[in-house]
């Protein structure tokens, strides 16, 4: 929808900070400047202050979704010092916190996705869907959690969660020196020599100053975000007909379509037209049945709003779905996501845009990091047109993601991991699922590790001599 470049100098936000060991205190004299400036309305100026460096690290990972997992478990294992920076209080991202439950295109790929699904499957936590329910693996969320933590302090990942980046420090040469976080422990700075965006939105991207596209270039909106519903209390058996993964086996082919005429059957209809419920094992589902339609990602106020009002229909979903009795009427919901679900953020412009042309004619490239064999994904963004999926004219066939795509063109020592790669509107659609995300990550990863062993910057390491380890990793981790 645009193109926004930050022109951020040596800082991403409003001024200049000196990091620094101490933090300075501020004189009489700057007490009055303060005092006399924030008289007036509408601005508060806070004092010139040193930022503590808390250690410097070679390879720093901001984000701890499937890219960023993926991403700092490779570099570790690589053999060197990660750091891991997480928002939230569990790893996982939308895989946890965003109770997503289920990893879309990870059949064709080796890795770590693979070494995931394993573990949870030796703690009976993985449900595999039959063919015609689409190739996916589902999962308990609770469980994944101890998996990804497991995995983490196994390869000696430095791992810190309720923190947020909130700046970064770039030199004149676009070069990132240190990202800068808020928590608990107050303003932080970390140093490292290689940085990876595994954010989701872009973040780290749009602090260090690069450009970005956000939303359809031809001027709409984002894709809409989703709250998603653990649910028990339903006998498998008796709803299978309307839940993916039971349905298509008992010879049932849309589940969705039946479950939108149950749910408006119960007096409600839901803001998306395709709802889903999958089945998880152990009397636990997951329901995918809400839109939130022309909110940005990167606005705080419209994220409030939007999960109110998606929490508030989901439990009017169930509730409908309750008072129809029989199959329902024991229906509960157990947990909502603590962070919708959002489909599209920034995209960052990379050395290599992958673009709607690149699904048409399956591309291929020498620097591939995976292979992409998900659609073309597009929740519609404008509720007036469709509630459901929008159709593109052609049919994508499987196509590579390349290295290039990872590579910030704008500064020199960031990659990108997940859905925040080089991409247009369409591209993205379809290679943000998490499948891909993790072998990404694991790509990026292992380029940051080999970049910072060498002194040098990503762009500068050719991929023939990343491929050699990627492929070593690959092949001890699945």
């Amino acid at each position: 929808m645009r193109k926004c470049r930050r022109s951020f100098l040596r800082w991403s936000i409003a001024g200049p900070f000196v990091i620094s060991s101490l933090t300075r205190q501020v004189t009489a004299s700057q007490g009055e400047r303060l005092e006399e400036q924030n008289s007036s309305p509408g601005i508060v100026y806070e004092p010139a202050r040193g930022i503590p460096v808390v250690e410097q690290s070679d390879v720093i990972v901001c984000g701890a979704g499937p890219a960023g997992i993926s991403a700092a478990i490779a570099a570790a294992r690589c053999g060197v010092k990660v750091r891991l920076l997480e928002v939230h209080g569990c790893l996982g991202g939308i895989w946890t916190a965003g109770l997503l439950s289920w990893i879309l295109d990870s059949g064709n790929k080796k890795g770590l996705i693979q070494e995931i699904i394993k573990r949870l499957e030796k703690r009976d936590a993985v449900v595999r869907f039959p063919e015609g329910a689409g190739s996916a693996v589902g999962y308990r969320p609770e469980i994944m959690k101890f998996v990804l933590e497991e995995m983490v302090q196994e390869a000696g990942v430095a791992l810190q969660l309720f923190t947020r980046v909130c700046a970064a420090s770039t030199d004149a040469d676009r070069n990132i020196q240190a990202v800068v976080t808020e928590s608990k422990s107050g303003r932080q700075a970390w140093k490292a020599k290689v940085f990876i965006d595994a954010t989701g939105d872009g973040d780290l991207a749009a602090f260090a100053g690069c450009r970005f596209d956000y939303g359809d270039e031809n001027g709409g909106p984002a894709q809409p975000m989703s709250m998603l519903a653990m649910l028990v209390g339903l006998d498998p058996e008796a709803v299978k007909l309307f839940v993916r993964g039971l349905a298509e086996p008992a010879g049932e082919r849309s589940p969705k379509s039946r479950l939108l005429e149950e749910i408006r059957r119960g007096g409600h209809d839901p803001s998306y037209h395709a709802p889903t419920l999958f089945y998880l094992g152990h009397g636990l589902y997951c329901l995918m049945a809400n839109h939130e339609y022309r909110v940005s990602a990167l606005d705080a106020a419209q994220m409030t709003a939007a999960t109110l009002r998606s929490r508030a229909e989901v439990h009017r979903i169930v509730e409908a779905l309750r008072s129809l009795g029989g199959p329902w009427k024991d229906i509960q919901i157990v947990a909502t996501n603590e962070q919708i679900g959002v489909r599209e953020g920034r995209r960052p412009y990379g050395i290599y845009r992958l673009s709607a042309d690149d699904l048409r004619n399956g591309a291929r490239h020498d620097d591939a990091v995976c292979t992409v064999t998900f659609p073309v994904d597009i929740h519609s963004p404008d509720p007036d047109k469709d509630k459901g999926i929008v159709t593109r004219s052609f049919r994508s066939q499987p196509y590579d993601i390349p290295y290039r795509a990872l590579l910030a063109a704008d500064v020199n020592n960031l990659l990108f991991a997940g859905r925040c790669i080089s991409g247009d509107f369409v591209a993205h659609s379809s290679y943000r699922v998490t499948g891909n995300a993790a072998a990404m990550g694991e790509a990026a990863g292992v380029a940051a590790a080999l970049a910072a062993q060498k002194n040098c910057h990503p762009r500068d390491l050719p991929w023939s001599e990343i491929a050699p380890h990627l492929e070593r990793l690959r092949s001890q981790s699945g």
